[in-house]
Parts: structure tokens; sequence; C-alpha cells
């Protein structure tokens, strides 16, 4: 062999060599490792292996002469059986080339099967017949790590003759530098294998965060789930919009799984946030709902109403009726107040100023606790049962909201690598505002990312639509969408990502997917 072919084999395996370390899918990783080994060596079909728990599986096949392509990107299944590591006895299977160059962890170089007596060559003299082929040399060599655990089997068949175009065997040096590539092949898998685990546990951690923020309580659960889902669907929808600054927008594989990350992500700061701020489904709940301890009250109250009437009567006969026309008209009072009050710990979208001053009235009242003397109604009671919106007080709403302090903190914490390294920022954006009035830092739209002004969106929406709210039940499409565009008006979201909501009916297909059937009144 030349000076002049070996240099040049030299120089494919350096080649090789860099573009592997250069690859991040195991599929392409595979591939180039087949199609490295046959331009090396000159061979014209060869077989890349995979181990499996008891058997070897054919991941890729490759021909030239029979223009032959499966597996891999080819998008055509290899129907063939898998190659068995052991026998019926459990002893290890050496009749097979492959499986004996796995248990062995070495090579072997065969220059014709049709004079090996050592292996069972049965299965390619069957393919010979089949595609009017000659199977000749064959060259089986193992993918050891650096652990010297075999993760996989090349294996090269026929090699070439340059001048000839003939079938011969493999000499050494074709030997060695499979050997060389495979051994940095392995290493390369190996590693790839190692970044696929970790990113499968980190999702997995994430994915254990997120369900334990919506197992924490029954009026959250699914959220964390879908604002990440409605997430992709709107930056989707913006990567195809050609027109206004969106035209510009465009998103990468890695740019698709930085954003999935962070909205899985969103509102890991909750894992902080007390349940009885986050289950308050009435104004008045705190470990419980107080309803019944006013309940208590005014029941007391009527009780104490008809001691007083019945006292009167004895004391004074004659005017019976009166005092019984009083009683009875003090009942029916007592009774609208409480259920009035029934009513208010209901949260809404909006108090009138006539039932909060009702509310105070009410509170003036008193009632007697053995000799002491107590107002209807406490100070922190009529607190909650005044809250214009939702069920929360102001204090309890700083408490949810500081959920998004603890994630921008927590998530600053992580030393993300540099294809995540936006995550936080994209996280802890969607309770911005687009005029500035949002929280936690008061950002402008100019001031936020795409991204994280595609996640305000889809948490609003979400939230909007959601029907395991503590405090309200589901809005309707048409409802949601409707305050959705007053948000746009009023410069709370992005105008242009609103757009694209709609234009892309972003929304309908979310809804599909996620909302009842008796919330889709729109198309």
């Amino acid at each position: 062999m030349s000076n002049h072919r070996i240099i040049n084999q030299l120089e494919k395996l350096i080649e090789i060599g860099i573009a592997l370390s250069s690859k991040v899918e195991t599929e392409q990783l595979l591939e180039m490792i087949l199609f490295g080994a046959k331009s090396i060596t000159g061979a014209d079909g060869g077989t890349l292996y995979s181990i499996q728990e008891n058997s070897i599986r054919m991941e890729m096949v490759h021909s030239t002469s029979l223009n032959l392509w499966l597996g891999g990107t080819s998008n055509q299944p290899i129907k063939l059986p898998e190659i068995p590591l052991y026998n019926a006895d459990g002893s290890p299977n050496l009749a097979n080339i492959v499986s004996y160059s796995y248990h062995k962890k070495t090579t072997v170089n065969i220059v014709d099967v049709y004079d090996n007596s050592q292996f069972d060559f049965s299965g390619p003299k069957k393919f010979d017949q089949l595609n009017n082929y000659r199977s000749k040399s064959f060259l089986s060599v193992p993918l050891n790590n650096h652990e010297n655990d075999t993760i996989g089997v090349l294996q090269l068949i026929n090699a070439i003759d340059e001048t000839t175009g003939q079938s011969i065997g493999f000499d050494q040096v074709a030997h060695r530098f499979t050997e060389a590539l495979a051994s940095q092949a392995a290493i390369v898998l190996t590693k790839q294998h190692l970044i696929d685990d970790l990113e499968m546990m980190f999702e997995s951690m994430i994915h254990l965060v997120a369900t334990a923020i919506d197992d924490k309580s029954p009026y959250t659960g699914g959220h964390c789930r879908r604002v990440p889902e409605l997430t992709m669907m709107l930056a989707e929808a913006a990567h195809k919009t050609d027109t206004g600054y969106l035209k510009d927008f465009t998103m990468t594989d890695a740019d698709r799984y930085e954003l999935k990350i962070a909205g899985w992500l969103h509102d890991c700061g909750k894992i902080t946030t007390p349940e009885y701020v986050v289950d308050k489904a009435t104004k008045l709940e705190t470990i419980f709902d107080r309803l019944d301890l006013v309940e208590t009250r005014f029941e007391v109250l009527k009780r104490d109403a008809k001691i007083k009437m019945l006292e009167q009567t004895l004391a004074n006969p004659a005017e019976s009726e009166t005092f019984a026309a009083h009683y009875q008209a003090e009942i029916k009072q007592q009774e609208e107040d409480f259920a009035f009050i029934k009513r208010s710990n209901t949260g809404g979208e909006f108090m009138k100023t006539e039932d909060k001053e009702r509310i105070f009235a009410i509170a003036e009242g008193s009632w007697q606790l053995g000799d002491e003397i107590l107002p209807t109604l406490s100070k922190n009671e009529v607190e909650n049962l005044i809250i214009e919106r939702g069920t929360l007080t102001a204090a309890e709403r700083q408490i949810i909201n500081h959920h998004i302090v603890a994630t921008i903190a927590m998530l600053n914490k992580i030393n993300f690598p540099k294809h995540l390294r936006r995550v936080p920022e994209y996280a802890g954006g969607h309770h911005e505002k687009m005029d500035g009035k949002g929280y936690p830092n008061g950002l402008t739209r100019e001031q936020m990312s795409i991204q994280a002004r595609v996640m305000a969106i889809a948490d609003i929406f979400e939230a909007l639509t959601a029907s395991d709210r503590p405090y309200k039940s589901g809005k309707k499409l048409s409802q949601a969408l409707a305050i959705l565009e007053k948000m746009k008006d009023d410069q709370h979201v992005d105008p242009d990502l609103y757009n694209a909501f709609i234009e892309h009916k972003v929304y309908l297909s979310y809804a599909k997917r996620f909302l009842a059937p008796n919330q889709i009144d729109v198309d």
C-alpha cells in the first residue's frame, strides 16, 4: 500500500474525528460513523449495530453497489431480526460475528465468508441469493467506550480494490484505522448519551417541580403544564408571521427548547407560596371558610332576639303581638344580612360601593359572647368581604405576586448552560406589561424579549380560560378574547403578538385541546 493512500486515509480519519465532535444529534453521529468508516476503508457496505438488553439491533445499513440505505435518515425501516446475545441455555452467542465481537471485545477480520467455518454466515448468504450479491470480506469492530463497555458494533462488508474494483480483504491499515475510528466514535457516542441522559434528567426535574406546584393545590392543577403548551403555540405563530417587526423573528430548534424550558419553569417560585393563599376560594377563607363562624353569630343573634321577645311577652302579655312583629322583622333583617354576606363572600370581578357600605353597616352591629360584647364582623372580616376583585386582600395579593420574585431568584441561582442562559429572563417576564406597569421590574415592551412577551399572553389567556380556579369558573372563548383585546388596547400585552394570536387562531387550537366544549363559542 502506498504512503499516499495511508496519508489520505489518515486525513480522512482526522476530518471525521473533527466532524464527530461537532455533531449533537445521535442519529447524525451514527451516520457519520458508518459513512466515515466506509470512506476510510473503501468498503462497499456497512452496518451499525446498537446493543440492547439481550440482543444486537441493526440501526443503519448501507450498500453502495446495491444502492441500499435503511435506517437513520433514510426513513426506510430495517425489518431484519435482532441478533441474540445469548443462547437458549444462557451461554454467550459466539456463532455470529457481531455478537462474538461484543462478547470478546475484539475486532474480527474475515477475508472470505464462504471459506470460513467459525461463524454462522447463513444470514449474509441468504441475503446474497435474494439480492444477487457476493458477500466476501467482513470487518467487525466493537465500539468500546472509556469504561471498556461495548455500546455498539460496526461491521464493514467487502473492501473494494481501487484499481480492479473487485472485492478484497481488509488490510491491516484499514483494520487499524477502523479501530481508531471506532474508539473515537464510542467516546463521542458515550458523551452524547451522557448529554442526552443529563437533558432527560434535567427535564424530569423540571416536570417534577411543575407537577409539585400543580399538585400543591387542586385549583392550579394543570397550569404549569398548559402555559408551556400555549407559549410554544404562540411562539410558532410569531415565527410564521411575515409582517411587522415579527417578520424578523425566527426560532431554531435550540431557541424552541430554551423557550419550552422557560415555560415549564415560569411559576417555579410558587413552590414558596402558602397553600392558604393559593387555595383561597372565598374571601373569608383562611385555613377554613370563616363564613361558618359568621353564621353562628347570626344564629346567636336570632336566639337572643327570641329570648328577648319571650321575656318582653311574659312581662307585658298585652303587647305580645307588637313584640312578635318586631321579632319577625329583626329575624328577617338578620337573615337578609347574612344572605348578603354569603353572596359577598364569593369572589367576583367588581364590588359596588353601596355593597361595601352595607358591609360596614352590618359590622357596626354587635353580639354577646358571655359577658363580652363583640362586633358582628371583625375588622379583618370586613377587610376581606369588601375585596373588589377575586378573593385576595392587598397583602395576600403581594404574597401571590412574590412568586415571580422567587422564580427569578431561584432561576438566577441555576448555572444554566449557554443555550439556556435566557431562561430566567423569559420566565421572569410573564407578569410585566408593555406600558411598564407590570411587576416585578416594571419593564416596558422595548425592554422585554419577544419570548417573554409571548409568555405573558400565554399566562393571561390560560388564567382567563382555566376552569380550575377557586374563585371563578373558566370564561368562554369569546369572553377571554374580549378581555385580551382590551388588555392589548390598554398596552398591557404586545399588540403584534396579539394579532398573531388571532390571525393564526392560536386561541382555537388551544381551546380544542384544553377547554371544555361549552367554553368554545367562537371559531
